[in-house]
């Protein structure tokens, strides 16, 4: 069974940057596409952008120009930049496949942007 360990959350301020990884205990390439999620307090989950196996990406609108998702298969590894990173970025963020397994859910790294 696979499992993905997201880390590199914190605090920062507003137009700040951070960069998330996520680290799966077996081989990403098998997994196919991937995507970084985010839920924030009292919202739903919702999908900031993925990455395909070949490394075409998609980002939604809220983070386009800000994030980049980027992946390396020979490190199972999966990063999600962020800069000019705003309050409403608030939330907790998780990877999984996209579209999502429910066997993949991991902890999530909280992202925490003042004003």
């Amino acid at each position: 069974q696979v499992q993905l360990v997201e880390s590199g959350g914190g605090l920062v301020q507003s137009g700040g940057s951070l960069r998330l990884s996520c680290v799966a205990s077996r081989d990403i390439f098998s997994i196919g596409a991937m995507g970084w999620y985010r839920r924030a307090p009292g919202g739903p989950r919702e999908l900031v952008a993925a990455i395909s196996s070949g490394g075409t990406t998609k980002y939604a609108d809220f983070v386009k120009g800000r994030f980049t998702i980027s992946r390396d298969n020979a490190k199972n590894t999966v990063y999600l930049q962020m800069m000019n990173l705003k309050p409403e970025d608030t939330a907790v963020y998780y990877c999984n496949a996209s579209p999502t397994r429910y066997d993949l859910w991991g902890q999530g790294t909280q992202v925490t942007v003042s004003s």
